[in-house]
């Protein structure tokens, strides 16, 4: 009898033995693999709002053609891929419905490109934002530009809440953002500016950080890509020709299948 308990306890022990000490590897079967299966791809600026204007371009039409041409890639090479647009075509979706767009169709990635300007004419060269207040001081230029496209929009005091895209106190909301899709938001840019710098030879000014609306919201990870300058004659050039816009549309393409080679080993 004493012997029969101690086989059943004995049993019992190497049963439980992987549980109690932290050793439990769940079936695969259980866990299934991660896939990133949507991607919301936005066309920055549209409609009334030109965005940026070069001295022979608008940034609206430069954003368009090249976002156009990343859904294209993706399409073409990454079927199990579905691209989402924000617009299409010269519309003006609203700075708050664009990231509303990445959500509602549970997206796994949202890109949101654009391009620069600066007072300087000699300032040149790409950048990618993620979601952030570090060095906010530096990029509130760019940040402010960004965000006053509200200012465009009906009843915006009421949509935004009061938000003032000049004021920087109306910021220090942004600090209270969750930062689960940090890591992913930034391995994401470093490969966009990698390809840009080592690929397309473009001058990379790297990842940065900006409190920008249309980051603040989406609950996956996102990224503010900036093509380059329109202020800057030669970057204008480059960017309205349709080999710069195949470049920089290719480049960003790749880093996403990069992205999602690397996010699915994972």
């Amino acid at each position: 009898m004493v012997r029969s308990k101690n086989k059943k306890f004995l049993l019992t022990l190497v049963l439980l033995t992987p549980f109690l000490f932290g050793g439990y590897i769940p079936n695969e079967t259980m866990m299934p693999a991660f896939r990133m299966k949507k991607i919301v791809l936005d066309a920055g600026h549209g409609g009334k709002d030109p965005g940026n204007v070069g001295a022979k371009s608008k940034e609206k039409d430069i954003n368009l053609a090249v976002t156009l041409l990343v859904g294209k890639y993706i399409k073409e090479n990454l079927p199990d891929v579905e691209v989402v647009y924000t617009r299409k075509d010269d519309s003006f979706p609203s700075l708050k419905e664009r990231p509303q767009i990445a959500n509602n169709n549970k997206a796994d990635l949202f890109v949101s490109i654009h391009s620069n300007s600066a007072p300087n004419k000699s300032a040149f060269g790409t950048e990618t934002f993620v979601m952030g207040t570090k060095h906010f001081e530096s990029n509130f230029d760019i940040v402010k530009r960004e965000n006053s496209v509200i200012l465009l929009e009906d009843n915006y005091e009421e949509n935004y809440e009061g938000f003032d895209p000049s004021s920087p106190e109306s910021y220090m909301m942004f600090n209270l953002m969750s930062k689960v899709h940090f890591e992913n938001s930034v391995s994401l840019a470093d490969q966009i500016e990698t390809q840009f710098r080592d690929r397309v030879g473009r001058k990379s000014r790297g990842v940065k950080q900006g409190p920008f609306y249309v980051l603040w919201t989406p609950s996956m990870p996102s990224v503010l890509v900036e093509l380059g300058f329109l202020s800057n004659s030669e970057e204008e050039r480059f960017l309205m020709t349709d080999a710069g816009k195949e470049y920089m549309a290719s480049a960003i393409y790749r880093s996403i299948k990069d992205y999602k080679d690397a996010i699915e080993k994972n």
